[in-house]
């Protein structure tokens, strides 16, 4: 029996590329700050008004936006709970154990119905106990990677939808079956963390209809723009088992996973530079991965690490290039965010601070306090939590390496990936400029639209042409 998928969705008739990496990643990535952000899109498929509000769906809820309800529903029924799968992508390597991460976890034998948390989410202990398969030893067999970090705050690459059929990373819009396949698109919010479209009509005119992904606080947008769900930030599962989010290799592909079995070693280790007592501390411990960002600074295997590199979603880990996480948490000019490309570890390491050869206990604590002065007033209890469990569960290891295997996704990383709005590959929600101002209940204006040859008839007579009532 497979899991209810969880959904706070509405009835919707319906990149910020990774710039931020570990401290190995020298280089800054050469994509546009937008993300590679895809632009206006043309779509085939009709745009139908959007259904009313589901009555399920707690206006209280981060992200459970009503749509308007005089709209009357002409979404496409297909069952977003059962997803097809999308087939393994390896890594360049092509090493990776074959295994399609596009289903779901078994539930708990309870029929109940699940916790909720502040946000509307089932709460983590609501999903019973994790299976074995995400602690099982897989040393003797699989390939090894390592890690980098990052947090920029970005509208992720998997929030953008694939514009072209050449496009193989993200949630394909040719059809509401393949959309769902790999979990549609990843959830993005606004800068007070409210979960926002992923993308709209765009520029609709009497003869034109076509969509929009919601644009980037990484570019001109700025705090109008969208960022990453601070949700989405690692959690613990027990002592020796956590979740999280990453960026992978320009070839890996949205709403994959990943189980990852730390070995107590790191990328840049030599004779003369032996593990860290943090990355012995990380030793044994498993981490399970979702892509929602793919990188063209992260990097693909290499003899010695044939898996290739996954860009770790870690609030402190380092704001890269674009930086969005310094307009969602102003803390003024001249904060410390600690390195770019390393974050709060990197600036631990120096000598000022630990040094490179300090104690699990002062990277720890240097972390912490770094935490606490960026996020222990900011009003976003997510990112704190995410930023010491770096410290605390992941041991503040700088860029371990791991045993790596595709297995199928844990349920909450499902439910907090998904949209919540864009529920299907169509939408009538009306393009927004500046969504700062949305809040939890405001209901999303929508357009009655039609394509070519489907407007309602006038008089007998139908007009040929594509639009939408009201414009």
């Amino acid at each position: 029996m497979k899991r209810r998928l969880f959904k706070l969705m509405v009835a919707a008739g319906a990149v910020a590329m990774v710039c931020a990496c570990g401290d190995d990643a020298a280089s800054n990535n050469a994509t546009d700050p937008m993300g590679g952000e895809p632009g206006s899109s043309a779509i085939d498929n009709p745009v139908y008004s959007s259904g009313v509000v589901n009555p399920d769906i707690p206006n209280s809820s981060a992200g459970g936006i009503a749509q308007n309800p005089a709209s009357s529903d002409g979404g496409n029924s297909q069952n977003p709970n059962d997803p097809l799968s999308s087939g393994t992508e390896p890594f360049s390597s092509g090493s990776l154990v074959p295994g399609s991460s596009a289903g779901v976890v078994p539930e708990s034998s309870s029929s109940k119905e699940p916790e909720l948390d502040a946000s509307g989410f089932p709460t983590l202990e609501s999903y019973g106990p994790p299976p074995a398969e995400y602690t099982k030893d897989i040393s003797a067999t699989a390939p090894r990677g390592w890690n980098t970090r990052y947090w920029d705050a970005c509208k992720p690459h998997c929030s953008w939808y694939a514009e072209s059929e050449n496009d193989k990373t993200r949630a394909s819009m040719s059809s509401n079956e393949a959309y769902l396949s790999t979990f549609g698109t990843a959830r993005n919010c606004n800068i007070h963390d409210v979960e926002v479209p992923t993308f709209t009509l765009g520029n609709v005119s009497k003869s034109w209809l076509n969509y929009e992904g919601t644009r980037s606080a990484c570019g001109d947008e700025k705090e109008k723009g969208v960022f990453t769900c601070t949700d989405m930030a690692p959690i613990a599962v027990n002592d020796t088992l956590a979740y999280a989010y990453v960026a992978g290799t320009a070839d890996s592909k949205c709403g994959k996973c990943y189980h990852l079995q730390y070995d107590g070693h790191f990328k840049h280790e030599m004779e003369n530079n032996p593990p860290k007592a943090t990355h012995k501390a990380l030793k044994g411990k498993h981490l399970v991965v979702m892509a929602s960002n793919i990188g063209g600074d992260v990097a693909g295997g290499n003899t010695d690490l044939p898996a290739g590199q996954f860009d770790l979603m870690v609030p402190g880990g380092g704001v890269g290039a674009f930086d969005a996480l310094s307009t969602q948490v102003n803390k003024g000019a001249g904060f410390n965010w600690g390195a770019g490309f390393g974050g709060f570890l990197t600036e631990c390491q120096k000598n000022t601070n630990c040094g490179t050869e300090g104690s699990l206990d002062c990277y720890q604590t240097c972390v912490k306090d770094m935490c606490d002065a960026a996020f222990g007033d900011a009003g976003l209890p997510n990112l704190l939590r995410g930023c010491h469990w770096f410290a605390d569960w992941y041991m503040a290891a700088d860029n371990p390496t791991y045993y790596i295997e595709e297995v199928e996704c844990p349920q909450y990383l499902i439910d907090h990936y998904m949209s919540r709005i864009n529920t299907s590959n169509e939408t009538n929600i009306k393009k927004v400029t500046d969504w700062s101002t949305f809040k939890e209940g405001d209901v999303l204006d929508t357009l009655h639209c039609w394509k070519a040859g489907e407007a309602p008839p006038e008089d007998g007579w139908v007009n040929p042409s594509a639009g939408c009532e009201n414009l």
